[in-house]
Order: structure tokens, then C-alpha cells, then sequence
């Protein structure tokens, strides 16, 4: 397994231009989806890890409240098949329940457990002392930089 931590400060880039530039963003975000793609194998192979897809519908719930799964789907921007099996993990952990509303028979809401707010607020903590012990070189203009960049990012994955 690689070091992790041997990307985790990059050398200061020589000078090739904006292509060279645009070249090392591309390779940046090959390595966080690498490092994605390993934590989602952690989350398979430990119990208690979790993927940051489980991470992000444990907040949704947390922010939100008790959401239908198509709602949760939206909110972790996954497929409805997806989040099904999702919660059906996050349910075998205790993270979350599923619970019929009061008088309507067909509909499912997905609430957060006290187990699962517990995970959650834990994860919220782990992450963000990781960002604030990591980051503290980058003041906020950087930050909502890379916050702006990241989200391009996002919307440039989905047209590929």
C-alpha cells in the first residue's frame, strides 16, 4: 500500500504554464479519487469505517432530518438503487432505521439512529481536525479557492 502521507504536501511546482499547471490539477485529483477508492475498500473491510458516500448520508440525515430515500439519494447524489443498498449497510450498522410515516403505507423515511449521530459527530470531528492540522498554511481566500476548484472538478467528472 502507498505511503499516503508522500503526496500529502506537494514540492513546489517548477514553471510550464497554465498546461503544466492545469497537468498537476489533473494528476491532484487522480490521487483523491485513488485515495477515495481506498477508503471505500476500507469501509467494506472494517467494520465501523465509513466511505465518504456513507459519511455524506449520515450528515444529510443529521442536517436535514428523516428523508424518503429518493430525497437521501439527491442529497448524497447517488442513484436511487445505490442508496437503497446504502442504507441497507447503514441499517446493518445501526447507523440508521427505516420508518413508515404515520398513515401512509407506501412511503419509507431513513432516520438517523443515536448510534449513527454519534458516528457522524465523531467523523465531523475526525475530519475536521484533519483539515484544520493539515491546512493551516492556506488562509480562507485559498480555501474557498480550492472549495471553488474542487466543485468544478465535480461538475467536469460528470460530463466525462
Amino acid at each position: 500500500m502507498p505511503d499516503a502521507t508522500a503526496d500529502r504536501t506537494p514540492e513546489p511546482a517548477p514553471d510550464h504554464g497554465r498546461a503544466g499547471d492545469l497537468d498537476q490539477l489533473a494528476r491532484a485529483a487522480y490521487r483523491l479519487s485513488a485515495a477515495d477508492a481506498r477508503l471505500r475498500g476500507r469501509a467494506t473491510r472494517t467494520p465501523g469505517a465509513l466511505s465518504l458516500t456513507h459519511a455524506r448520508a449520515l450528515r444529510a440525515l443529521a442536517d436535514q432530518g428523516p428523508l424518503p430515500v429518493g430525497r437521501l439519494a439527491a442529497a448524497t447524489e447517488t442513484t436511487g438503487a445505490a442508496t437503497t443498498q446504502l442504507v441497507n449497510g447503514l441499517v446493518a450498522a445501526g447507523y440508521v432505521s427505516r420508518e413508515r410515516p404515520p398513515g401512509d403505507k407506501r412511503s419509507v423515511l431513513v432516520t438517523l439512529t443515536e448510534e449513527g449521530r454519534r458516528r457522524h459527530e465523531e467523523r465531523q470531528a475526525v475530519l475536521l481536525d484533519a483539515l484544520r492540522d493539515s491546512l493551516t498554511q492556506h488562509d480562507s481566500a485559498a480555501l474557498a479557492a480550492a472549495a471553488d476548484v474542487l466543485g468544478r472538478l465535480a461538475e467536469i467528472y460528470d460530463l466525462l
